[in-house]
């Protein structure tokens, strides 16, 4: 009997001989299929890069601006705490408009806050323009996930995820770097200066460029569940933000208070309660602003939790690193960029290949290692001290960001996975918000654990340089330690490859 004719055929970027049940990997020219995501990808790139340019930053503007080291921390923590507040919002906003208008409001809202942090003539006009640029990034990410989940299949979501990992993740963790290179040779002014025409550009040729994906749909939103989600992330990542420094103080008509930053923290859980009461209150009639029917669905919810921890690592490490190089080894900026750079770089290179052994192996291959990558490294930067070989925090580094990267992608994609069509937009705007909580967790976590285990050591009679060095290596200890339940949860993903994936 003959044979069967050779069936072929094309999907997205992908050549599928049917009978012999190998894809192979189209030419570049084919992925304009998802040219939408490109654009978008570059967009968000670009905003969120911002959220950690700063850091590098922190020691100059304090003396431009007369400013304490506290209040110039704002600087990053108001954009994470406007993140925090606005993100919630984006799953009925991106429901309401259209993928172009989202993202024409997004970069519109950015450049304007990198226009006015450019030219800001005080400290309070720089913070408005941080503010104004974390409303314009706040809609970048969920936008950029939940156009991914609609325009890519299931099959192809782990290698195209790769690609897309480097903005969400690479973007941050390059922020330290790019402003250490700019302020070695130009004013603070160019970390906006130079952004701001490449966000025009990206801008303006993704208006050109970018189709809208899916039907925007009519609704209100619930001005109830829009001010206890405000009150509620806001005033946590305040109150989180504010352990380890001292009391605020409040004058009402001659009346003087100190108001703790648990006190904040604890009204701000509050609100997130009577958040979460009125989102089930809303559901049952089709109407939540942000919909928790997505943590219904467990593989989601065990994606959102790892993943929580894992930024609290993140974005402790990223505050931890730069103070050890710079005050306790006496590093420049530059310098301190440049030894975070290969961390950033290891990270993006290796995102597109986690994809793709995601999309023929499935997650726990790939997780695990990537969980003990990162509790070994945070154990070795535990162990820092005066005299520690800058070679070995360098690879130490790194290891921490390739481990990161196999963690963020195949978690990204699993947790989506997960959840149906009509929750994207809720699943991302949820993964994106408690993101930016965790982030302020994990730098209270560890400044915290910083200052009161160096006090301790003061007390009792060490030097200033050992009480530093000891309160820096259990800093970098309690990430250790958290970053355990990472190891634990990562078993907890489905561990088998996910449909039609093992074709690459």
């Amino acid at each position: 009997m003959a044979d069967a004719p050779a069936i072929t055929e094309s999907i997205g970027t992908e050549t599928i001989d049917v009978n012999a049940d190998v894809v192979t990997d189209a030419s570049d020219e084919q992925l304009e299929s998802y040219g939408v995501l490109w654009w978008l990808v570059a967009g968000t790139f670009i905003v969120i890069l911002n959220e950690t340019i700063m850091m590098n930053a922190i020691p100059r503007l304090m003396t431009e601006f007369d400013v304490t080291a506290r209040a110039a921390q704002w600087l990053s923590t108001s954009f994470m705490l406007t993140m925090a507040v606005i993100i919630p919002v984006t799953g009925w906003f991106l429901n309401r408009v259209t993928t172009r208008q989202a993202f024409a409001v997004a970069m519109a809202t950015f450049v304007t806050g990198t226009a006015i942090a450019a030219l800001a003539p005080a400290f309070s006009v720089l913070l408005l323009g941080r503010i104004v640029q974390a409303s314009g990034t706040a809609v970048m990410m969920p936008l950029l996930m939940t156009t991914l989940m609609n325009v890519v299949p299931e099959w192809d979501r782990g290698r195209i995820m790769g690609r897309v990992v480097m903005a969400i993740s690479v973007a941050p963790a390059l922020g330290p770097a790019v402003s250490g290179v700019i302020l070695q040779f130009a004013s603070w002014r160019w970390m906006f200066g130079l952004v701001l025409p490449l966000a025009l550009l990206i801008a303006y040729v993704g208006l050109r460029r970018i189709e809208n994906v899916g039907e925007p749909t009519a609704g209100s939103v619930d001005v109830l569940s829009v001010l206890l989600s405000a009150f509620g992330f806001g005033t946590s990542v305040y109150g989180l933000s504010l352990i380890g420094g001292e009391p605020i103080h409040l004058n009402v008509a001659g009346v003087t208070a100190e108001i703790d930053a648990l006190w904040f923290v604890g009204f701000g859980l509050l609100m997130v309660a009577l958040f979460v009461w009125r989102q089930l209150s809303l559901q049952r009639v089709d109407r939540p602003l942000l919909d928790l029917r997505t943590l219904t669905h467990g593989t989601f919810t065990v994606g959102l939790i790892l993943m929580i921890v894992a930024f609290m690592g993140f974005m402790g490490s990223m505050i931890l690193l730069p103070i050890y190089l710079q005050d306790l080894r006496g590093l420049s900026s530059l310098q301190t960029g440049l030894l975070m750079m290969p961390g950033g770089l290891a990270m993006g290179l290796s995102g597109p290949r986690i994809g793709r052994l995601f999309d023929r192996f499935g997650s726990r291959p790939i997780v695990v290692p990537g969980s003990i990558a990162v509790v070994g490294s945070l154990t070795t930067l535990s162990q820092v001290g005066a005299h520690t070989p800058i070679p070995v925090i360098l690879a130490a580094y790194v290891i921490f960001m390739a481990g990161l990267a196999a963690l963020f992608t195949p978690v990204f994609t699993l947790s989506l996975n997960a959840v149906p069509q009509h929750l994207y937009s809720h699943a991302s705007s949820l993964l994106g918000s408690t993101q930016q909580v965790a982030g302020a967790i994990g730098t209270a976590i560890s400044v915290t654990v910083l200052a009161w285990h160096t006090a301790t050591l003061t007390r009792s009679g060490s030097s200033a340089a050992e009480a530093a060095f000891g309160g820096m290596q259990w800093a970098f200890g309690a990430s250790a330690v958290l970053s355990v339940g990472i190891l634990i949860l990562a078993w907890l993903l489905p561990k088998e490859a996910p449909e039609g994936a093992g074709h690459h």
